[in-house]
């Protein structure tokens, strides 16, 4: 027998009830009316709507009997954490150093969200970043077919048969590549920027005429490829329509990155003990190196 709809727990419910209690001022406006009171403590009725509204987001529909298991379990939750600071759980350090924790995330969310609403990014500010990457770009894409081996004697008779049938591009590729991104495509790479690519190929491609293929193996870290230049075209940027969300989004991280460094900058920090090492680097897949 189910007992609570898939996906809700009591861990989610605390997580949103927390942030309705640390953070009133994300709830702008007239005070909400509480949905439950517990023992003299109301819950909100704006906090139970948050909750299924963050539901709903996750293809749960929103519908009465959801809401009836959010106040229950917003409702529990709030008995146990009366327990819990009965019994002296609250003054525990690792306890109290989570409850700091969450404090301060959740206050720092809220600034951000302040920020982003005193310092909003205007049109005049999207069209002139747009205007200022449009003028960068420059250079051709292309558009090719690539067939990755790991010897150069297979990539000699590859050559060889294309050689005595250049259409048979896709058919080696689909027999020969070890590129599992590109061999079931016939090797197609769809367009891509040279500057994405490992130098070698780049290079061998650079020098290649439309229709042609590479008459030598070109080698790279990932082994023997044999090249076709399907097409190449100059770079165009994007209808400023399509990007400009992206743009402002954009604008909106690097102002913030400015006013953090500006609070950091400000602030006595003192590190006590060495950052844990980086993770190490993901592997690069056959092809593109970034």
């Amino acid at each position: 027998m189910r007992l609570m709809p898939s996906g809700l727990s009591l861990a989610t419910a605390a997580a949103l009830l927390a942030l309705g209690a640390c953070n009133p001022a994300t709830d702008a406006g007239p005070k909400s009316p509480a949905a439950v009171t517990v023992n003299g403590t109301a819950i909100s009725q704006r906090t139970v709507d948050k909750l299924a509204k963050q539901n709903a987001g996750s293809g749960r529909p929103d519908t009465p009997e959801t809401r009836r298991f959010i106040v229950d379990q917003l409702a529990l939750q709030l008995v146990v954490a009366e327990e819990a600071v009965k019994k002296g759980l609250d003054k525990k350090p690792e306890i109290a150093e989570q409850i700091e924790a969450m404090k301060q995330s959740v206050l720092a969310n809220a600034y951000v969200q302040d920020f982003f609403k005193n310092n909003p990014v205007s049109d005049d500010m999207v069209k002139a970043e747009y205007q200022r990457i449009k003028a960068t770009i420059a250079g051709d894409e292309y558009k090719a077919r690539h067939i990755l081996v790991e010897k150069e004697a297979e990539a000699r008779d590859i050559i060889a048969r294309l050689r005595k049938e250049p259409g048979a591009f896709a058919k080696l590729a689909l027999e020969k590549s070890k590129d599992q991104g590109s061999r079931p495509r016939g090797g197609d790479l769809g367009w891509f920027d040279l500057r994405s690519m490992a130098p070698e190929f780049g290079a061998a491609l650079s020098k290649l005429e439309k229709g042609k293929f590479t008459l030598e193996p070109v080698r790279s870290q990932f082994g023997y490829h044999v090249i076709l230049l399907e097409d190449a075209k100059p770079i165009q940027a994007p209808p400023m329509e399509e990007v400009k969300a992206q743009i402002g989004q954009q604008l909106q991280e690097q102002n913030l990155k400015k006013q953090f460094d500006a609070l950091k900058a400000k602030a006595r920090i003192e590190i006590s003990s060495a950052p844990a090492p980086a993770p190490a680097p993901a592997v690069p897949d056959a092809i593109k190196t970034k």
